[in-house]
């Protein structure tokens, strides 16, 4: 089972997710939280495997809370849900650690299989949230020279797996790819989040994106 953590200050919000997300067999609402210090503390009680997040919460909001689970031990995945201009916010969301950014106009069917997909360990990306990633970036040549210098001294190898990483591919399917077992793989992604000075795979797919290891879609 998939266990997920629903954050949201509305509450009819949370219900309205707990009934879509609990349709599917394989997946359960394992709780609500209504701001980020409970979202926070609900992760350390709960142990979800994916959290859906608001932004605009009261005392704590989403960006924080996100920064303070991305800095856990075996954090979980957590998605932005929210109404939010993504122009302004899915860079800093991306940034703090969060896997995702979703807006909340996503049709409820396509929801339970973005759960799946956000637990595979891919990163996802409703199209306004990509457009706002690219909108962000706008100064590419200057957010080109910055990841360059940040993946100066990786080798060819980590440049690839880096690039894999960029696409959104989870560890079996980047062994697949450069024909390496999935402990190699394992081994790789923790070096460069270490030499990159990345919280999570998510962040060092950005650093991958500004490099130009990756297509801008």
């Amino acid at each position: 089972m998939i266990k997920v953590l629903v954050v949201d200050d509305e509450r009819m919000v949370c219900r309205m997710l707990r009934a879509i997300l609990g349709s599917a067999d394989d997946i359960e609402v394992v709780g609500e939280a209504y701001d980020g210090a409970e979202a926070v503390e609900s992760v350390i009680r709960l142990a979800p495997d994916v959290v859906f997040m608001d932004l605009h919460m009261p005392g704590v909001d989403g960006i924080t809370a996100i920064g303070r689970i991305a800095r856990m031990p075996s954090p979980p995945r957590v998605v932005v849900l929210t109404t939010i201009d993504p122009d302004q916010y899915v860079l800093r969301a991306l940034h703090a650690g969060a896997a995702g950014f979703l807006l909340k106009d996503t049709p409820p069917e396509e929801l339970i299989g973005l759960v799946r997909v956000a637990h595979e360990g891919h990163t996802v990306l409703s199209p306004a949230a990509t457009r706002g990633l690219v909108s962000a970036s706008a100064d590419h040549d200057a957010v080109r020279r910055r990841a360059l210098s940040r993946i100066g001294e990786l080798t060819e190898r980590e440049r690839e797996v880096l690039a894999c990483l960029g696409e959104g591919l989870a560890n079996a399917n980047i062994a697949e790819r450069l024909c390496l077992s999935e402990a190699t793989v394992k081994g790789y992604v923790s070096r460069l989040l270490d030499k990159l000075h990345c919280d999570n795979r998510t962040q060092a797919g950005i650093v991958a994106y500004d490099a130009g290891l990756v297509a801008r879609r």
